[in-house]
């Protein structure tokens, strides 16, 4: 199938691309949705406008489009309103979803009302298993984001390995965490991976921090060669 991809610049929707091409499908387009607010519900919020660069890593067309506000009509509606730009070029749209319900249902029924297939591959797969996958699959991804009980200032800027994953299941068991972080308790950001032609070199950031949570903001960023 021609997909579009659902993609953030996180590691679940660039393992999922790289899984569905893996299947024999080809994901000619990447779709970003740039939230209205740090709170928002469907959509990463933190370092954004990298994906302009993985875009380019990737050599792939990219479709990115502002939601209003931080509703979830809103948000549902951008993503709707660049799907339905391409919805006679792709068969389906593909997500990393893993296990939101809520994000499953909405994002199939845009799908459903375009005439589109949904494509998952990460769905309902142990999330361990999945944060295995990203660094089996060569996927650097860094941290940018916390917002969790258990999860320190001292996590951003980590690299996802074997000892991180190792410390984020030690902290599920303890704090109830989502290891793949996908109930907002953490946000990644892809550097490299098979996928790109180029890797992303960080210049320039930002730390910010309150109470719990905090966001590592990429003020100057790259394309580097590997």
């Amino acid at each position: 199938m021609r997909l579009a991809a659902l993609f953030s610049g996180g590691k679940d929707s660039t393992l999922a691309i790289q899984l569905a091409e893996a299947m024999g499908h080809h994901v000619d387009y990447l779709i970003t949705v740039k939230a209205a607010s740090e709170e928002s519900y469907y959509f990463h919020y933190p370092n954004i406008w990298v994906t302009s660069l993985q875009a380019r890593a990737m050599g792939r067309r990219q479709i990115m489009v502002s939601a209003r506000s931080a509703s979830r009509d809103d948000e549902l509606r951008a993503l709707r309103d660049a799907v339905e730009l391409i919805s006679d070029e792709v068969d389906g749209l593909l997500s990393g979803v893993n296990r939101s319900r809520s994000q499953h249902d909405s994002f199939q029924r845009i799908c459903d009302e375009l005439g589109l297939k949904f494509l998952t591959p990460l769905w309902m797969r142990d999330p361990r298993e999945v944060l295995e996958g990203v660094v089996s699959s060569g996927i650097t991804a860094m941290i940018v984001g916390v917002a969790a009980m258990g999860l320190g200032r001292e996590l951003l800027g980590r690299i996802i390995d074997h000892e991180l994953i190792s410390l984020l299941n030690s902290l599920s068991e303890r704090y109830d965490v989502n290891v793949l972080g996908e109930g907002g308790e953490f946000e990644t950001l892809v550097l490299d991976s098979p996928l790109f032609k180029k890797r992303i070199k960080i210049l320039e950031y930002e730390i910010r921090w309150s109470g719990y949570s905090g966001m590592l903001l990429v003020r100057e960023a790259r394309l580097a060669e590997k």
